[in-house]
């Protein structure tokens, strides 16, 4: 049986056997039978890699320990409101920080960095905050919400996100708003700059 540990766009936790391309964390989010029993344990979002040094850890959801979560790719990461960890991708977090730096003058460290961003993905009743933006300005890589659907923007395309990869896709539309998923201090990872080569996407984003 599928353990509820695969994260969508929405930063819902879902029970399907799709593993993904990026693994990460919230804190510990299950009990002692590996039930899932709250969407995150701190505001601490990170999202790594799936290999590191050779570390392995099994089984998954261990008593006491941090639930090992896992995205389609790095936009689903993103969207779901994960940052790159300090860690295992240290290149991708200095070059976040340093977007960062430029974004939000004067808030430095992970804890500023995490409050500002927990309060852009949930509101105060701790229920998904979306944001509204003139379609035009979204960057490739970002996630819209259409009714319980998430779509990625991809070039010319928006296209349907599933816990197998991307579905159909539909014409980009110019003009008017749409409600975004990925919070507006996270699209500085989606610029293409030199420094980066974010966001990792699913090979079915160009299907």
């Amino acid at each position: 049986m599928p353990l509820a540990n695969r994260v969508s766009p929405f930063g819902e936790l879902l029970a399907v056997p799709d593993r993904g391309l990026v693994y990460g964390n919230r804190g510990c989010l299950h009990d002692d039978q590996g039930r899932i029993r709250r969407a995150y344990a701190s505001r601490r979002w990170i999202a790594c890699r799936l290999s590191f040094r050779g570390w392995h850890r099994g089984p998954l959801m261990q008593p006491g320990k941090f639930t090992e979560l896992f995205f389609l790719d790095e936009a689903t990461a993103l969207a779901a409101g994960h940052r790159p960890c300090a860690l295992c991708r240290r290149a991708d977090y200095d070059a976040f920080v340093r977007r960062w730096a430029d974004q939000h003058p004067g808030e430095t460290g992970a804890d500023v960095i995490d409050r500002r961003l927990q309060d852009e993905r949930l509101d105060s009743t701790c229920r998904r905050r979306l944001h509204s933006r003139p379609v035009d300005d979204l960057p490739d890589g970002a996630f819209v919400a259409r009714g319980p659907e998430a779509w990625l923007v991809h070039g010319a395309y928006l296209r349907r996100w599933t816990s197998a990869g991307y579905a159909e896709a539909l014409p980009r539309p110019s003009g008017g708003r749409e409600d975004v998923l990925t919070p507006p201090s996270l699209w500085i990872m989606l610029g293409g700059s030199v420094d980066s080569a974010l966001p990792l996407l699913h090979p079915t984003a160009g299907a």
